[in-house]
């Protein structure tokens, strides 16, 4: 996850001297979405059932997606 510190910003500011915008390298704009892409889906899941690891180790071994 991106920090602000981390992030290039450069600032458009209007007659006032306001800031009302920002400029920001692709790189840092795509990773940005990234990250709030990643937040929504823990939104989205937060109410889904959870296993353990132990349970989930063994379900993939029973599927075969794992081996000992």
């Amino acid at each position: 996850m991106l920090k602000l510190k981390e992030l290039n910003v450069q600032y458009i500011t209007n007659e006032s001297g306001e800031r009302s915008g920002v400029i920001l390298s692709i790189e840092d704009f795509e990773a940005l979405l990234e990250d709030l892409e990643d937040m929504a889906l823990v939104v989205e899941r937060q109410h889904e059932p959870t296993i353990s690891h132990a349970e989930l180790k063994a379900e993939l071994k029973r599927d075969g997606l794992l081996s000992d």
